[in-house]
């Protein structure tokens, strides 16, 4: 095929999921040298597609997760019509993610078959799950012929960061740049079963401390009073070493000021893909998720999970009533076994 194919590619519509297709495009790019890739995604994503050299061009998606809105869907295809592009792969499974493309009467039209999607895609494949036990997987099957075999290494995502913003980033925020910063990542969106308890956090941000770091705490608007919890549980005396960044950091503020961070402490969240793929020393914390399908994506990483009967569960709140279990697979997940991960890292050791 030529080497300037032209690919529109449907976008996924969470953080980590648009961190993982970055393997996607790598991969395409590696067999279309000259071609052009242009994402349609939401329009919170425009500051991860900047930072992926692999995409020419990050177009907004008009209408919400979740949302028909046929009519808009149609306006867009009409639109894109005029870009002439070869082939879309539509990576979420839903029926409406297929409906731009072919509105916009792309020819080759490819994805997985989700909900009944024939027709709207014509390069239809049907997923063995046995075969892609990895997201990732899923998503780089799609750059190659209906068929064909992944290769056992696939490319990892590998975000350019602007880190020419971190000095004005550090003035504004009121970061000094004098001691080693511990990145903390408490939040995660897809809810509390996912999150490590903020008094676990604070005693891993009191022990970097004590040993002459600083932390940030960085996060969406929604986690402000979670990360605010892990600074009130600090000693005063080490309140003003941990910095309260959620919610006053856009999206493209915290990619940058991760990229310069010394390690990172991380909930299975978006955030989590963001610091893999800027190949941060990096430890992850599952509850109620497994890294058997979205793991990290980078080598200098230390997952940590606590076998129980219940889990994985993958539900956003804990299903168990019993205050004696409830959370166990993250509360008996004791901030000793993350700080001993942390030092093996940074040590340079296979976490």
């Amino acid at each position: 095929m030529a080497a300037d194919k032209k690919i529109l590619i449907i976008g996924p519509s969470w953080v980590g999921d648009m961190v993982m297709a970055q393997s996607l495009f790598i991969l395409l790019k590696q067999q279309y040298p000259d071609g052009i890739i242009d994402v349609l995604a939401p329009a919170w994503s425009r500051p991860i597609l900047a930072r992926m050299p692999e995409i020419r061009r990050a177009i907004d998606m008009p209408v919400g997760h979740g949302s028909l809105m046929w009519s808009a869907r149609r306006r867009v295809g009409r639109e894109l019509r005029a870009e002439g592009y070869d082939q879309a792969i539509v990576l979420p499974n839903s029926l409406k993610s297929a409906l731009i493309p072919w509105f916009a009467r792309i020819p080759q039209r490819t994805g997985w078959k989700g909900e009944m999607r024939y027709g709207l895609l014509n390069d239809l494949r049907l997923l063995d799950k046995q075969r892609y036990p990895l997201m990732v997987q899923r998503f780089d099957a799609l750059a190659l012929p209906k068929g064909s075999d992944l290769s056992e290494k696939l490319p990892a995502p590998d975000l350019h960061a602007d880190i020419e913003r971190v000095p004005d980033l550090r003035q504004r925020l009121g970061l000094s740049s004098e001691r080693k910063v511990l990145a903390l990542c408490p939040g995660a969106e897809f809810g509390p079963a996912k999150r490590w308890p903020e008094q676990h956090y604070a005693a891993v941000a009191a022990q970097k401390i004590s040993e002459g770091w600083t932390v940030w705490l960085l996060g969406s608007a929604k986690d402000q009073p979670v990360a605010q919890s892990i600074i009130g549980a600090l000693p005063t005396e080490q309140q003003g070493h941990c910095h309260n960044l959620a919610g006053v950091t856009e999206l493209e503020d915290a990619i940058d000021l991760l990229a310069v961070a010394d390690a990172v402490v991380s909930n299975d969240s978006g955030l989590m893909h963001i610091s893999a793929a800027l190949s941060r020393p990096l430890v992850v914390i599952y509850g109620s998720t497994s890294p058997g399908f979205t793991p990290p994506l980078n080598e200098q990483v230390a997952i940590l999970t606590i076998p129980v009967d219940c889990g994985p569960c993958f539900k956003r709140e804990c299903p168990l009533s019993d205050p004696l279990v409830q959370m166990k697979c993250l509360n008996d997940l004791l901030p000793g076994r993350v700080t001993s991960a942390l030092n093996t890292l940074l040590e340079g050791g296979a976490g």
